[in-house]
């Protein structure tokens, strides 16, 4: 078997001062060049995440205004983290709580945000399809406009009162004002309704599923036919199997996305949590222990938490992907 290129290593310091001037300054500027990135990563992301790690070791608080003398109180917050109802709680007859109510919707949503897409871009890729430049302009135009815009035009739209759909449904195709749906106001709606406002983002993972559609070969399609597969066989065994890494990536994206869900909750429902505590989502609860109730030790715990869990199901989702992902490029 041929021996696969060795990528080249970065020069450590001794090796460095031993490199030709040239090479020394290739190296100087492409540092130069990723300095921004590097001074942005160490300010923003290292250090705050360093620190909430100490802090959920701690006990800090604002109360009044004022900051607590900050005191250690080793593994308590973690101890009720785990005892945290309103984290945990997974009975029906009760409140919900904020980890499970995120796992509930995600299970609702994540088939949506990945079958949909990858349909779309099935339908935009039909060579037969007339003015398909055009409709994958406009699936993709609403996914320009600013996100927190967008969730302030769907809550005027779902507003179960003045709302533009429930006065469509009662002025227009004369449904009784009392069988309109509640939307984001009933328990049994406030889910469909984030998922239709999750669809009005859906251009973006139609693009990148359509990108790569296109990077499929023909010749593959060529040869299925030739083997008698029909539309269903040859999208089954050649185009699933070449669109999987996408697939796999908007899959991967999709549930970060889900577990940090925050801002639709929080404007159309205010961040209370009704109707029942089924908008309470994780990164929510989260955002009031930690910016509303100025609890920043325990908010630090809860964010690790978040972590930790976004972690192992990232883990995992990489250790499946050699059982459904193909690369053209790997060798067995």
């Amino acid at each position: 078997m041929q021996e696969l290129t060795r990528l080249p290593r970065l020069p450590s310091i001794g090796s460095f001062r031993n490199m030709p001037p040239l090479a020394r300054r290739e190296f100087r500027n492409g540092m130069l060049f990723i300095s921004p990135w590097l001074f942005g990563f160490l300010i923003f992301t290292l250090i705050p995440m360093v620190a909430t790690l100490l802090f959920s070791f701690m006990d800090i608080k604002i109360t009044d205004g004022v900051l607590n003398p900050p005191t250690f109180v080793g593994f308590d917050n973690y101890k009720t983290l785990f005892q945290d109802n309103a984290v945990w709680n997974a009975r029906p007859e009760s409140t919900p709580g904020a980890l499970w109510v995120t796992i509930r919707f995600g299970l609702i949503a994540l088939p949506v945000g990945i079958f949909l897409p990858l349909g779309l871009a099935v339908l935009m890729n039909n060579k037969h399809l007339v003015g398909r430049n055009f409709f994958r302009s406009m699936f993709y135009m609403p996914y320009i406009i600013p996100f927190v815009a967008s969730v302030f035009l769907w809550g005027g739209m779902v507003n179960p009162e003045s709302g533009w759909i429930n006065r469509f449904l009662i002025e227009v195709l004369g449904v009784a004002s009392e069988s309109v749906p509640g939307w984001a106001n009933d328990i049994n709606w406030v889910y469909p309704t984030y998922v239709i406002m999750g669809i009005w983002g859906v251009g973006n993972a139609m693009l990148i599923m359509l990108a790569g559609l296109q990077g499929v070969p023909t010749e593959l399609y060529d040869a299925a036919k030739v083997d008698g597969a029909n539309g269903w066989q040859s999208f089954w065994n050649v185009t699933f199997p070449m669109i999987s890494p996408v697939i796999f990536y908007n899959l991967t994206l999709s549930i970060v996305g889900l577990f940090q869900y925050f801002l639709v909750p929080l404007v159309i429902n205010q961040g209370t949590g009704r109707p029942g505590g089924a908008t309470m989502f994780y990164n929510l609860y989260l955002y009031k222990n930690f910016f509303v109730n100025m609890n920043m030790s325990y908010g630090s715990t809860l964010a690790w938490l978040l972590f930790v869990v976004i972690l192992l199901v990232t883990v995992f989702l990489f250790w499946s992907a050699k059982y459904w992902v193909y690369y053209a490029s790997e060798r067995k």
